[in-house]
């Protein structure tokens, strides 16, 4: 038996989530085989007892992606809330925890579409769902159609705006910013006890650790 055919294979998700390292640092143009493969220490021949071939790979990578930040997103917009600002807070909660939606992974999503046709359609599909779920979200506390409409458009691209140009803040202040973009987004001041419960949810990633 030779010594690569006794080497760890590792696993799936291991070799997926390196790939999304490769995509999200050097683009689709990185994700290959053999920088996978050394960047986990494994064998080339360890990503085939996983993936058929590269394009196997990447489509895990799409679907990973519309399950993760579009799904979640969708989500948060169906949660239960009291309010439209409450609701407004839930939905923001994914631009703060990486775990719910990645900033970083939609950017490279929206980079590869550029020269991807097949790619390009989902993001398109991906986009609408995301901002009807979110116009769906104003029509639950009676915003008119026309008003959740555009209202939902201005949430989805601002974020967009903000994913694109990479926009860097002060986590302090960008935390507290939040309830300023909510009274703009619904038209209404949130009340005190919300923007207590997102800061609460929120604070212990800006405080500096000790």
């Amino acid at each position: 038996m030779t010594n690569e055919q006794t080497r760890p294979r590792g696993s799936r998700e291991l070799w997926l989530e390196a790939a999304y390292d490769l995509l999200v640092s050097g683009g689709i143009e990185a994700v290959k085989v053999m920088p996978l493969a050394k960047r986990l220490n494994l064998t080339r021949t360890g990503f085939y007892w996983f993936f058929d071939d590269v394009a196997e790979l990447h489509d895990a990578m799409i679907q990973r992606w519309e399950a993760k930040n579009t799904g979640n997103l969708i989500a948060r917009c169906e949660m239960d809330a009291d309010n439209i600002c409450e609701a407004l807070f839930n939905l923001t909660d994914c631009w703060f925890d990486p775990s719910l939606f990645d900033a970083r992974l939609d950017l490279a999503i929206r980079n590869w579409a550029r020269t991807n046709p097949e790619l390009e359609r989902r993001l398109n599909i991906a986009d609408e769902r995301r901002r009807q779920a979110v116009s769906e979200l104003f029509s639950r506390f009676d915003y008119s159609a026309a008003q959740a409409e555009v209202r939902g458009m201005t949430v989805m691209y601002t974020q967009i705006g903000y994913i694109s140009m990479q926009v860097q803040e002060d986590p302090q202040e960008r935390l507290e910013r939040v309830q300023h973009y909510i009274e703009l987004f619904s038209g209404v001041r949130p009340a005190q006890r919300d923007v207590e419960r997102f800061m609460a949810r929120h604070m212990a990633e800006v405080i500096p650790k000790l």
